[in-house]
């Protein structure tokens, strides 16, 4: 199979699903808690370069949605919305979230950073698991 042979149309869609879902999250939702848990201040957030933070963060979100797209291509074709989304949560779950702690451990961390960030990829990959779920 040619690795590129996926939807891209999915791949970009579910990319920015993924996007929204930490605007919404990491704005209104969990904001300022996440401030909070990161030592972080309004003022310290307005020294970032928003087009290069953004950029690249979609560009590595486009990365994560490929994936999927070529995993679900590969190995998945035949399966059902939920268990497409269900799989996208899964990856979440068992590779990013202990990925995630086991770095927060290294780095004493705050507990509610950990939290906060893990529900955000947890979200994330579902949000993108159905768009790739529902364009399949």
């Amino acid at each position: 199979m040619d690795i590129f042979a996926v939807n891209w149309l999915a791949v970009v869609l579910a990319a920015l699903a993924g996007f929204l879902v930490g605007g919404i999250w990491y704005g209104p939702l969990m904001g300022k808690s996440w401030m909070v848990a990161m030592g972080k201040t309004e003022d310290d957030l307005k020294n970032i370069n928003p087009a290069k933070l953004y950029g690249f963060t979609f560009l590595l979100a486009i990365l994560a949605s490929w994936t999927l797209a070529h995993t679900f291509a590969s190995y998945a074709k035949d399966l059902s919305t939920v268990v497409k989304v269900m799989t996208a949560f899964g990856v979440a779950l068992g590779f990013i979230v202990p990925a995630l702690w086991t770095n927060y451990l290294f780095q004493d961390a705050k507990k509610p950073l950990f939290w906060i960030d893990a529900g955000y990829w947890l979200l994330f990959y579902i949000a993108m698991g159905l768009v790739h779920a529902l364009m399949s």
